[in-house]
């Protein structure tokens, strides 16, 4: 793996919204995120100074809680640490990935349930307009939307692999093995690589995605914060 392809990934949420998913940035300075009903992500840049982090309280607003994706620093003083854990980011290493012939593209129409297997599963973020990030795969049982995958952080020439759910009444049948290899394949097919995030603590997790082909490259840290209410003040998104 290049120093280039090694830096992508170091801070993919940048390198996708300075990338493939330049049309969804929104900016103050330095600082990018998503919009707040794709996804909660925020972007730093790679050492961020006392001004980048004034932006990043303009930018999100008082009071809101702010995901600081792979940030391993200290947060200013003033600042109130949210949630804070250690994670993990494994590679494609030799997926056998492949289409499912059970598996169904989600769209927009799908949210609903796409939602509310979000809210009884848990699997991470998963907000309105997420699924405009990338394709998402699902597999239903006499009509009712039972698994799910697809794509979220997309770095140049990575994709990210994430909501991988199962409903708790289909578990143990495979399904998120097989939505992940599916998901896999397609972006396999546009001659990128998957990766995926998930907490180092989540040890099931780790050894199912050691299984079907993914090789740990680095820890990392999902940290979230809230700035102090004095750095706060509205000023249009998008202005620099």
């Amino acid at each position: 793996m290049s120093t280039a392809e090694r830096h992508v990934l170091d801070n993919p949420a940048r390198a996708a919204l300075t990338g493939p998913h330049a049309h969804f940035a929104e900016q103050r300075g330095r600082i990018l995120r998503y919009p707040v009903d794709v996804t909660p992500w925020l972007a730093l840049p790679d050492e961020p100074d006392a001004d980048d982090w004034a932006d990043v309280a303009a930018l999100s607003g008082p009071g809101t809680e702010i995901p600081l994706l792979g940030f391993r620093g200290r947060v200013p003083d003033g600042w109130e640490v949210t949630f804070d854990i250690d994670g993990v980011q494994m590679v494609d290493d030799g997926l056998a990935a492949a289409p499912d012939p059970e598996a169904v593209v989600l769209g927009p129409a799908d949210v609903p349930e796409m939602l509310d297997l979000v809210e009884r599963t848990k699997p991470g973020p998963f907000l309105p307009r997420t699924v405009e990030l990338g394709t998402y795969l699902g597999i239903r049982r006499e009509g009712a939307l039972v698994a799910m995958a697809g794509e979220r952080l997309h770095p140049p020439g990575w994709t990210e692999i994430s909501a991988v759910c199962t409903d708790p009444a289909a578990r143990g049948e495979g399904l998120a093995s097989r939505l992940i290899l599916a998901v896999a394949h397609g972006i396999r097919e546009r001659g990128e690589t998957p990766f995926l995030h998930t907490g180092a603590g989540n040890t099931n997790a780790i050894r199912l995605y050691e299984s079907l082909g993914f090789r740990l490259r680095r820890t990392t840290a999902f940290l979230a914060a809230r700035a102090p209410e004095h750095l706060t003040e509205t000023r249009p998104v998008g202005v620099s």
